[in-house]
């Protein structure tokens, strides 16, 4: 796998950097791990229609005191299913409170638990 992982750039805040692998861009070398991984499970057929990056609106675009406010959304790193269950997964090496938040309206929006992985 390290012969096709590249990172990039210095760390961030929460010390990942941009990794890629295979040509794809990720958030850190983290999340290209798990990808990798969760490739594996599916050419086992332990797993299918993995997908990345999926977006889900937890709370439409909205006027707040006379400004425009842009929709909520939550970003899930990859979803997939897993013995006839859909999972949405999220590759966490901090808990943020943005994140924190919108793990909770996930849960009462749509009621999927995040499965989350280091």
């Amino acid at each position: 796998m390290s012969s096709r992982l590249i990172q990039q750039g210095q760390p961030s805040k929460y010390r990942n950097r941009k990794t890629i692998l295979d040509g794809e861009k990720f958030d850190s070398m983290a999340e290209a791990k798990r990808y990798h991984q969760l490739q594996m499970l599916q050419r086992m057929g332990e797993i299918s229609n993995l997908t990345r990056q999926v977006s889900f609106e937890l709370a439409p675009a909205c006027m707040v005191q006379g400004v425009r406010k842009r929709a909520l959304v939550y970003r899930a790193d990859f979803t997939y299913n897993e013995n006839g269950k859909q999972i949405v997964e999220d590759v966490k090496g901090k808990l943020t409170e943005g994140y924190i938040i919108k793990r909770h309206l996930m849960k009462s929006v749509f009621d999927i638990e995040i499965r989350e992985t280091k």
